[in-house]
């Protein structure tokens, strides 16, 4: 079944405009746009066997006519998306059928999980669908990405059906996620869920991190007690990095000074000692 959202060519009778209510009108509707289809097409093979409309209308028109008299009356449009057949309305006087003039693409729809939860998407429009060949096909776009540029997107080939479920959500899901529906292969409305994930970490991975933290801080408790190292002057030059020039130096001006010193003591006291007597 074809579904066009602007003027086609269609084989008309009356003026006025119809279209359905329910699921089931639905797929009468459906019948009727390939009913317009074939009539049509029957029409004009008709007129140029026969060399002429006027001779060919007529039976046409009027099989048509019993068709759309039973339609119900029209449906609105239901906002804001959407290719909906079930609102397909026949203009008679200019022998088109049009849908309603909204976006195939919804907006997209904030939804808000606790880290650790449960993340559900329902696939649901407001408008009737068919009853058979309706399929779902499900994509992501991660990273936080909130978006609906298909060139993001990837499949999720495991999601299937109009519902989706999520659990454990983690930081790694949020994103956009998008669901197609499709009527015998061709697309009806594409949905949108960007999936914000809060709150704080599970509990095990909280308490990982509490136990992390204090290995951190630890400390020995007799860490007073450790007595400072105080090496001997062999055990200091016996260091491999002890022997540099400028130890040496200090060590000769060190020793020098020394003996300076020993030498005034000595002398000092001779000088005492022999004043003495």
């Amino acid at each position: 079944m074809e579904r066009t959202r602007g003027p086609a060519p269609r084989r008309a009778v009356g003026e006025e405009t119809l279209t359905t209510r329910t699921t089931g009108d639905y797929e009468e509707r459906s019948r009727l746009h390939d009913t317009f289809t074939q009539m049509t097409l029957s029409l004009q093979e008709e007129a140029v066997a026969r060399g002429s409309f006027e001779v060919a209308f007529p039976a046409a028109a009027e099989k048509m006519k019993r068709a759309i008299l039973q339609l119900k009356k029209v449906q609105p449009c239901i906002p804001p998306c959407g290719i909906q057949e079930a609102s397909r309305r026949f203009h008679c006087r200019g022998c088109y059928s049009t849908v309603c003039d909204l976006p195939l693409d919804c907006p997209v729809q904030d939804v808000t999980v606790g880290r650790g939860d449960q993340a559900m998407f329902s696939c649901v429009v407001g408008f009737p669908l068919a009853e058979e060949e309706i399929a779902y096909s499900w994509s992501f776009a991660g990273g936080g990405l909130r978006t609906r540029d298909a060139s993001y997107f990837r499949g999720m080939p495991r999601a299937r059906g109009y519902l989706v479920r999520i659990r454990p959500v983690q930081p790694t899901h949020r994103g956009t996620f998008s669901c197609m529906i499709l009527h015998d292969q061709r697309p009806l409305a594409r949905l949108y869920f960007f999936l914000n994930v809060t709150g704080p970490p599970p509990r095990g991975e909280t308490e990982l991190q509490v136990q992390f933290r204090e290995v951190l801080r630890w400390a020995p408790r007799d860490a007073e007690m450790i007595e400072p190292w105080r090496p001997s002057l062999g055990e200091l030059l016996a260091l491999p990095e002890a022997l540099t020039l400028g130890n040496l130096a200090v060590l000769a001006a060190v020793i020098g000074l020394a003996s300076a010193a020993a030498t005034v003591l000595v002398w000092a006291f001779f000088r005492w000692y022999l004043s003495g007597d």
